[in-house]
């Protein structure tokens, strides 16, 4: 199983959309690199959902549903999506000041390259994340 955040600003698509939705693709993504990781994901991995702009902060957890596929909202056909499914919210928001004061998150994309929108995040990272936020990893 392998490990990602996903990052979103509330405004467009926040974790109350999402857990209304349960589950909804992930679209919109033009990063290349972000779509390199998407293209990894697999049925089962788990992720972070990430509250970004004014917030910056992990609200909760979502599971890979459907792995990549092309993206309808692109119509160059380059870029794909994954879909995700809400599985519960954190106990306590992970904020990235939060991160970045953590020695053990010192290496984690989100603290040293927080403006990728989908990243992934070693299984070590996902655990003390876990532990911070007050869920069972």
């Amino acid at each position: 199983m392998a490990y990602w955040l996903f990052k979103s600003e509330p405004g467009a698509w926040s974790w109350d959309d999402q857990v209304k939705k349960g589950t909804e693709h992930w679209d919109g993504v033009r990063n290349h690199q972000a779509i390199n990781n998407m293209k990894a994901m697999k049925v089962g991995d788990l992720g972070f959902f990430y509250h970004s702009v004014n917030e910056k902060q992990i609200v909760g957890i979502v599971e890979i549903v459907r792995e990549h596929y092309p993206d309808h909202t692109d119509e160059s056909g380059r870029f794909g999506m994954v879909d995700i499914k809400t599985v519960k919210p954190v106990e306590t928001p992970v904020s990235l000041a939060d991160c970045k004061s953590n020695p053990k998150l010192e290496k984690m994309i989100l603290v040293n390259n927080s403006r990728l929108s989908v990243q992934p995040v070693t299984t070590a990272e996902w655990k003390e994340v876990c532990r911070m936020a007050g869920v069972n990893p």
